[in-house]
């Protein structure tokens, strides 16, 4: 792999600019000094000096692959943990309740609404499944854990709404005249995967798995 070639930039940015290299370094806010060393190849200069150079010249810095496509920074407003800090990039964030939200700070700890794999392992296993995303996850509205549960738990009845209208009209079952309406608390969320028959954590009166 070539190395970027610093000297050769330089010129290439003066040249555009028409600028001599006590022009470029007034311009720059660095020492003449700065910018011949540069161009001789012995002292590298700041990324950020060199883009502020670089766009004298109506040019700007990239980052390019192997077949010469611009790799775009990652954004800026994805998501963050709790202390608005990105997560680490070479990481992958997901929601905090798609299967990680356990252990003896379940119900002690408020939950948050991203997490991320530390184990790369556990990680690749993700990305096998559903490929390499290309940045991290963008905040959404509903991405709250509470407000995710209330939709699953809307789906999850509306779905026995449908199924039970299907039995009704085809006459697999009669009319009762009584509707349910399911009162759980979120803690059921946190067990109940809502895949079969509806689980419910300790305490919870509401029943809604009978008939």
């Amino acid at each position: 792999m070539s190395s970027f070639d610093l000297p050769g930039s330089l010129r290439r940015i003066r040249r555009r600019a028409d600028l001599s290299q006590r022009d470029l370094a007034v311009a720059a806010g660095v020492s003449a000094s700065t910018i011949g060393h540069a161009e001789a190849g012995s002292r590298d200069l700041p990324v950020r000096v060199l883009a502020m150079m670089a766009a004298l010249a109506g040019l700007r810095l990239v980052l390019v692959d192997d077949a010469g496509d611009e790799a775009v920074p990652m954004a800026a407003d994805a998501v963050r943990d709790r202390g608005d800090r990105h997560f680490p990039a070479h990481l992958d964030t997901r929601y905090s309740d798609e299967g990680w939200w356990h252990g003896p700070h379940r119900y002690d700890r408020e939950q948050p609404s991203y997490t991320f794999d530390r184990d790369r392992r556990v990680r690749d296993r993700y990305r096998r499944r559903a490929g390499t995303p290309e940045d991290h996850q963008l905040p959404q509205p509903g991405d709250s854990p509470r407000e995710r549960a209330e939709a699953r738990r809307r789906e999850y009845w509306r779905r026995r709404a449908e199924e039970r209208q299907r039995r009704l009209e085809a006459g697999e079952l009669r009319p009762s005249g009584n509707e349910f309406m399911c009162t759980c608390p979120a803690e059921c969320d946190h067990v109940d995967d809502y895949s079969g028959r509806p689980v419910h954590a300790p305490g919870c009166a509401c029943d809604c798995d009978v008939g």
